[in-house]
């Protein structure tokens, strides 16, 4: 048998393969026998104790055999006889029905606008007789009234003229009275007012007023004891402030002025407007 070139180059790899491989199995199997023999096996026994030897199981029932029922037969049962059917009882026709419901209720219907025309109609008469009586004694009242207002107006008109002349005698009475008074307080105004000119005239410095005829206005308030309520107030200047000034003092320093007993001749010398010259 001849061997071909390449098939030899394969079997002898396959001879070293299987060579080798049988020296590692050998290998291997002196060194189990080497770790045996130098290794002492363990002898290891497992004990189980029981108390008691366990009872036997008991045996399991045997289910009976099943009896298969026999088949049932269903027989069919015969058709049930035919009922007999009532023939139905004649009805009323309903158009009719419908027609006495309709009639009945118009009949209902007229009755109840019947019956509400006789309560409008009575309630009517009983509103217009209220009305006449109403009016009656309106009337009535108003002719009372009437009669009562035109006493009134009478005795009303009666104390109005009475009235009106005894006002008419008290206002002449105390025009007369009140010009005799004007004519008194006049005089005592006029009286008083020349007085305070003079006390002031006698304070002022008349070398600071040394113009021909100078004229000034203050207005100034006074107390019933001739003391003033506050300072005088400068109406009208002289053109001389020096002047203005030295008789703005002379009238503080004039204090108390003179001033009227009187209530109504005082009442013009509450708010007083004075004029003074201080050269005359």
């Amino acid at each position: 048998m001849m061997i071909r070139a390449y098939e030899k180059d394969v079997s002898w790899q396959a001879g070293i393969w299987a060579i080798g491989v049988h020296l590692l199995l050998l290998a291997a199997l002196l060194l189990s026998f080497n770790w045996k023999a130098t290794s002492p096996m363990l002898n290891v026994a497992e004990v189980e104790l029981w108390d008691s030897l366990p009872q036997p199981s008991p045996p399991l029932p045997i289910a009976p055999p099943v009896e298969t029922p026999p088949p049932v037969v269903v027989k069919e049962a015969p058709p049930p006889p035919p009922e007999k059917v009532e023939a139905p009882a004649p009805k009323a026709p309903e158009v009719d029905i419908a027609l006495e419901k309709k009639r009945k209720e118009l009949e209902q219907k007229k009755a109840a606008e019947q019956l509400k025309k006789e309560l409008a109609l009575e309630q009517k008469k009983q509103l217009a007789a209220l009305q006449a009586e109403a009016r009656k004694e309106e009337m009535q009242n108003s002719d009372k009234l009437l009669k009562e207002n035109k006493a009134n107006e009478t005795l009303k008109k009666l104390q109005q003229e009475a009235l009106a002349e005894e006002r008419a005698a008290t206002e002449q009475a105390a025009a007369s009275d009140k010009s005799a008074k004007s004519a008194a307080s006049a005089g005592v105004v006029d009286e008083y007012r020349s007085k305070i000119q003079a006390k002031i005239r006698g304070n002022v410095n008349k070398s600071l007023c040394a113009t021909a005829n100078p004229e000034l206005k203050f207005d100034i308030g006074l107390l019933p004891t001739g003391e003033m309520t506050g300072l005088p107030k400068l109406l009208k200047s002289s053109g001389n402030k020096a002047c203005d000034e030295a008789v703005e003092r002379a009238i503080m320093a004039s204090q108390p002025l003179p001033v009227p007993t009187d209530g109504v001749a005082f009442a013009q010398f509450r708010n007083l407007k004075l004029t003074f010259r201080p050269n005359d």
